[in-house]
């Protein structure tokens, strides 16, 4: 299992920024020097956590994998499926544009718990490397519900989304 994931609902000119930055170390730098910081202390309703939940949470929406490019489309966009912005193998960045942020905003609210138990009880524990049980569920599961008003909120205030964790 990964690190803490975080999700950030960026303005337009802080993806442009995000974009404009030359290399992936700097890309790193402004998401943890820039972004994590002032979203904490001055836009604590455009970041969400999800702490490490991230990784099956994914791997509960899109076919049980944990990979870019995996599943349907718009749950596939929650966590790992978007626009690659940093490619070292140390850390994962993927921005996802504010038509897809309301593509998955309006997806998210029809998951429902039933079907989420569902998927997330098809993931092979051998695959991910961690126990697929109750506790572990109800954790993914707490973890999934704080991203539908984050992503609501990113979508009515035609936000980009970003998904960042180390690995």
């Amino acid at each position: 299992m990964g690190c803490l994931g975080l999700h950030f609902a960026l303005t337009n000119r802080e993806a442009a920024v995000l974009h404009s930055l030359p290399t992936d170390e700097a890309r790193l730098d402004y998401v943890v020097e820039d972004l994590v910081e002032d979203f904490w202390s001055d836009f604590p309703g455009f970041v969400a956590q999800t702490d490490k939940a991230w990784d099956g949470i994914h791997r509960a929406l899109t076919d049980g994998e944990l990979d870019y490019d995996q599943g349907a489309y718009p749950l596939s966009h929650v966590i790992m499926d978007g626009e690659r912005v940093y490619f070292a193998d140390d850390h994962i960045m993927v921005l996802k544009a504010p038509s897809e942020v309301v593509d998955v905003a309006s997806a998210l609210q029809r998951v429902t718990k039933n079907s989420f138990r569902t998927s997330y009880f098809r993931i092979d524990p051998n695959e991910c490397g961690y126990s697929i049980d109750e506790s572990d569920f109800e954790y993914t599961w707490h973890w999934f519900e704080e991203l539908r008003p984050f992503w609501s909120r990113a979508a009515e205030n035609g936000r980009h989304v970003l998904f960042s964790a180390s690995q």
